[in-house]
């Protein structure tokens, strides 16, 4: 075997040269082992030396679109209570557009003559000599329309609640055997 750690001192010179060559330098900083080379480039901090030449080169090729990430989740429970209130306030907005739009189509068939022209039409196919006949605007007038148009508004509500609050307990129920319903959801950037 071969000695190649250079020519040895005697014990007391060896000791004396590694306490001079310490005191010479400067105190830096303990660093720990890197497992990787140190990043090179612009914003690299300096001293890596030759870091850089094994340091891997960025892909050419740069994905331009962003990436979306996905969740898949289920829905396991539909909660009653929430369902029922939920439906019960989208009921009674489309109540209320449901009277809108009867109050605002009345008053353009009105405005076109059409309850004249079919009332007139039906009063003379059922009058008779001594009487009119069957009047279709005393019969279709704005507020008869109105109060009609409510009444089924008001059994919409109604059913639509009763119907989505029992369909909030058929789904739990369902759920309870198959799991539920799967749903993928993706965030847009």
């Amino acid at each position: 075997m071969t000695d190649t750690r250079g020519p040895k001192a005697p014990d007391g010179a060896e000791v004396e040269t590694a306490a001079g060559a310490e005191q010479d330098k400067p105190a830096q900083p303990y660093q720990p082992p890197q497992a990787y080379a140190a990043p090179a480039g612009p914003g690299a901090p300096r001293g890596a030396g030759g870091a850089a030449a094994t340091q891997r080169k960025p892909r050419t090729a740069v994905r331009t679109a962003p990436r979306t990430r996905k969740a898949r989740l289920r829905v396991a429970k539909a909660d009653p209570w929430s369902v029922m209130k939920v439906s019960f306030l989208l009921s009674i907005a489309l109540g209320v557009c449901t009277i809108v739009a009867a109050a605002v189509l009345w008053m353009v068939m009105d405005a076109m003559g059409v309850f004249s022209t079919v009332g007139g039409t039906i009063s003379e196919a059922t009058g008779s000599n001594e009487g009119n006949g069957f009047d279709l605007q005393s019969f279709m007038s704005l507020p008869r329309v109105l109060i009609f148009t409510s009444v089924i508004a008001v059994i919409d509500v109604v059913l639509a609640t009763a119907l989505a609050t029992l369909g909030a307990f058929i789904y739990n129920l369902s759920a309870g055997f198959v799991g539920g319903v799967e749903l993928t959801l993706a965030e847009d950037e």
